[in-house]
């Protein structure tokens, strides 16, 4: 173990987040200090890249608000990140999905996959989309 992972480990709390890759919507709640107040706010947009290794995670989160996009780059193990929670899990064949900035309307969706949530260590809880029903024998007479 080299020095540098050995004092990240020391002075970095544990922290567990759910399972996520780019495509996916979540939601980031981070505190935000205004003053002497302080309070938590909600980001909630598509994972567009994830990079760093270790402590040095980050992941970037894309949003469009008024029709502006907004991206936002939050390091994974910062302080000021109390919960990230994973929405909808989306279908994508690229690690960074920079492409969805030129895209706008319908067209910067993300095609969803079937939803595992599950923490790193516990088991997942799947939600499967809507099966059709079954069909029904319609009798003629």
């Amino acid at each position: 173990m080299n020095a540098i992972t050995y004092v990240h480990d020391q002075l970095n709390s544990k922290k567990e987040f759910p399972d996520f890759k780019p495509g996916d919507n979540i939601t980031v709640n981070y505190k935000i200090i205004e003053g002497n107040k302080e309070r938590i706010q909600d980001f909630r947009g598509d994972v567009i890249n994830i990079r760093g290794e270790g402590k040095n995670k980050t992941f970037t989160v894309r949003k469009v608000s008024y029709g502006v996009g907004v991206e936002r780059i939050f390091p994974l193990h910062s302080p000021i990140v109390t919960r990230v929670e994973v929405m909808r899990q989306g279908k994508v064949r690229r690690a960074k999905l920079y492409y969805l900035r030129e895209k706008k309307g319908r067209f910067a969706k993300v095609e969803d996959r079937e939803f595992v949530a599950s923490i790193k260590g516990q088991p997942g809880v799947t939600r499967k989309a809507e099966e059709p029903a079954a069909a029904v024998p319609v009798s003629k007479g």
